[in-house]
């Protein structure tokens, strides 16, 4: 064994032993990460990449929950699974409770993946239809050696009150079921490993409004009382900004504002940000005939030829030289947010001020 794996061993052993809880915001760091899919691989033609994550930065604390909202196919999904190295990164670093995850082989991953977790998205296929309700929340604690065998049933029983159903549930087998009924099972069988943080993948999308509360409100008691961490998402932007402390947004792979979630809601920063927020649906039918809906002019770009700018600066109202030369870093902004847009770098901000220019805001 080589001093880098010994090193690893040792770690993963230490932090099997005690948990490894450290403080609030180091739970989950994640810096700078990719995940690029190469998507042309015959022929002579060059190589072409899909940008799935580029460049994402972000933390989530202990009992905290981070929302990430994006339009459909813009990595979101592709984000979650790469924190947990399913998808292994292009690029980046991942740090869970101090120690890094890149990198590391499917062995040395072993001891982590108890304490990181994910809730699926259908609650039809993301369930073995051969196993009973018993076997399929026991199967976790089975491959991670928790309890003995007659412990694990009555774990498997105490899960299944602590989601809303019944303990005669343990030998009935998924078709049984409703839908929501699935996906309490699928959180009961996240739950059984006892884990620090779960990435929950859009676990409502396909469930009833009435059904998607009843899951929202089990997630929010479950933090409660374990102290348990969320990556969640989703596409309905008022449950996110329910359930979230902090939000994410993500456009074609890129994080292009990321900050609480009373500041990203009440004064969104980058364009897209107003967009997207601007196309939540109104329950007032009096305040949606009021409300302007900006629809912006210009084609989405393509994820695998993607031009050299900003990928939104072809939909963009405030589109400046340097938008389509170069992609934007992040900008660190005074209320702590982090916003990729040119129009909050610091010349920028400078150049309005010198001019008297109100800021980009207050002209939304």
């Amino acid at each position: 064994m080589n001093t880098a794996t010994a090193e690893v061993q040792n770690a993963a052993e230490t932090f099997e032993a005690t948990g490894a809880r450290g403080e609030a915001d180091a739970l989950f760091r994640v810096e700078g990460l990719s995940k690029f899919f190469e998507v042309q691989k015959s022929g002579f033609a060059p190589k072409k990449y899909l940008k799935a994550v580029d460049r994402i930065s972000l933390s989530v604390g202990k009992a905290e929950t981070l929302g990430i909202v994006g339009e459909s196919g813009c990595g979101k999904s592709t984000l979650g699974r790469a924190i947990l190295q399913i998808h292994k990164p292009t690029a980046g670093k991942v740090f869970f409770h101090g120690i890094e995850l890149t990198g590391l082989s499917e062995k040395q991953m072993a001891p982590f993946r108890r304490r990181m977790q994910m809730i699926f998205q259908d609650p039809y296929a993301s369930l073995n239809p051969r196993y009973t309700v018993g076997d399929i929340i026991e199967e976790p604690m089975v491959i991670h050696k928790l309890y003995p065998p007659a412990e694990r049933r009555r774990r498997v029983q105490e899960l299944l009150l602590l989601v809303g159903l019944k303990p005669d549930h343990i030998r009935r087998y998924p078709h049984e079921f409703s839908g929501g009924q699935r996906q309490r099972i699928g959180i009961a069988r996240t739950l059984a490993t006892e884990p620090d943080f779960i990435v929950c993948d859009e676990p409502i999308s396909a469930l009833d409004v009435s059904i998607q509360a009843q899951i929202i409100n089990l997630l929010e008691k479950i933090q409660r009382e374990s102290g348990v961490s969320y990556l969640f998402i989703a596409h309905d932007l008022s449950m996110v900004r329910h359930i979230s402390h902090r939000i994410g947004v993500m456009y074609l792979g890129s994080m292009v504002e990321y900050g609480p979630v009373e500041l990203v809601y009440g004064a969104p920063l980058h364009p897209y940000t107003r967009l997207l927020l601007s196309s939540e649906p109104i329950a007032d039918p009096k305040r949606a005939r009021a409300t302007h809906v900006h629809i912006p002019e210009g084609e989405l770009p393509s994820p695998i030829d993607a031009p050299p700018g900003c990928p939104f600066c072809s939909r963009c109202a405030y589109i400046l030289p340097e938008c389509t030369a170069s992609r934007p870093p992040d900008y660190r902004q005074p209320d702590g947010r982090t916003v990729r847009c040119y129009q909050y770098s610091q010349r920028r901000r400078q150049q309005r001020r010198a001019f008297g220019v109100a800021d980009i805001t207050a002209t939304q």
